[in-house]
């Protein structure tokens, strides 16, 4: 008896077959799901290397509605910054629920890239004030470059400032990004200039320690917060979280992993009642979003397994439908010779 085939499908492939929009509507749908109840989605666990100079991360998932189940599994190589390799390395395993069978192998790399901004732009078309439109991206990254396209996606931009820590990067993001969206884009060395008068924000850098503090936000700014997944950093003060209402892609997750909210309440800033809520609920309708044109928000993103699995179905089914990928035959029948 032949076995079922799994396709594995490579990096360039889910690049081309999980455009931005259609990414940001699967993560609409998924968010709502798991706010429901329709989801099962354990805490990550994090293996360090000595040294801390690396780390790979498991992350399971269920999602019902799509009924498939999966693991993400990947390394985080801060360091490779600037070099040929990714800081995100890994794979997608997707199976089905009916006998539990390996479906697809899917690049992660680019599921963790576009899937990330994808949560961070229905954030913003939930949050953001209707006509902010004057952004500042802080890191010039892979999710600098993402959460760019993003913001496109979910509001009319009319300004855009980046800032990295590095203004060769800066400039380097500047110049390329410009030029593939058709847009001017400015690059500051200095921190506090960037974010003036800006009423977007994505914070998207592998620093430990505050880059953006409450001190320099203008009123109503919408802050997306994405590069901290772990207790001990942040990216943002203390003073930022404590203005901000705050909304968080799931509650459990933020209660153990988020640092910009985990250091904010360790100083005494800030308990776990700050947390407005799930923006899953924001989505149902079941809880309120922006309260005032002056309100700042901020949506503290850890990324979920649960969007890692539903974007790889997604991935999986258009693949399926275009003949993408390359089908191997792993197994999975009893071996009963």
């Amino acid at each position: 008896m032949q076995g079922m085939k799994t396709l594995i499908i490579s990096q360039p492939e889910v690049k081309a077959l999980l455009p931005m929009g259609e990414c940001m509507d699967v993560m609409a749908q998924t968010l709502k799901a798991l706010s429901s109840g329709n989801a099962t989605l354990p805490l990550r666990t994090i293996l360090w290397l000595p040294e801390r100079v690396g780390a790979m991360g498991s992350m399971p998932a269920y999602v019902g509605g799509i009924n498939v189940m999966g693991l993400k599994v990947i390394s985080v190589f801060p360091g490779n910054h600037g070099t040929e390799f990714d800081s995100h390395i890994g794979a997608v395993l997707l199976y089905e629920t009916a006998h539990g069978q390996l479906v697809a192998i899917v690049d992660a790399t680019a599921i963790t890239a576009i899937r990330t901004a994808a949560v961070s732009g229905v954030a913003t078309r939930a949050l953001a004030r209707e006509d902010a439109g004057d952004l500042t991206i802080m890191g010039a990254g892979t999710q600098a470059a993402t959460h760019l396209v993003a913001m496109l996606e979910a509001r009319d931009i009319r300004r855009v400032r980046v800032w990295s820590r590095s203004m060769d990067h800066a400039r380097a993001f500047a110049e390329r990004e410009s030029q593939r969206h058709a847009i001017e884009i400015e690059p500051l060395d200095n921190a506090r200039l960037a974010v003036a008068g800006a009423d977007l924000i994505c914070t998207t850098t592998s620093s430990p320690d505050p880059i953006l503090q409450g001190a320099w936000l203008a009123p109503g700014v919408h802050i997306n917060a994405v590069g901290s997944s772990v207790p001990s950093a942040r990216e943002l003060d203390t003073a930022a979280v404590a203005a901000a209402a705050l909304f968080v892609d799931r509650k459990e997750s933020t209660l153990n992993e988020a640092g910009d909210f985990l250091l904010a309440k360790a100083d005494g800033a800030i308990g776990d009642e700050h947390i407005r809520g799930e923006l899953g609920d924001v989505l149902l309708g079941t809880l309120a979003g922006r309260g005032s044109d002056d309100e700042i928000t901020l949506f503290k993103s850890l990324g979920l397994a649960v969007e890692d699995v539903a974007a790889a179905h997604h991935v999986y089914l258009k693949a399926q439908e275009r003949s993408v990928g390359v089908p191997v035959e792993l197994g999975g029948l009893r071996d009963e010779s």
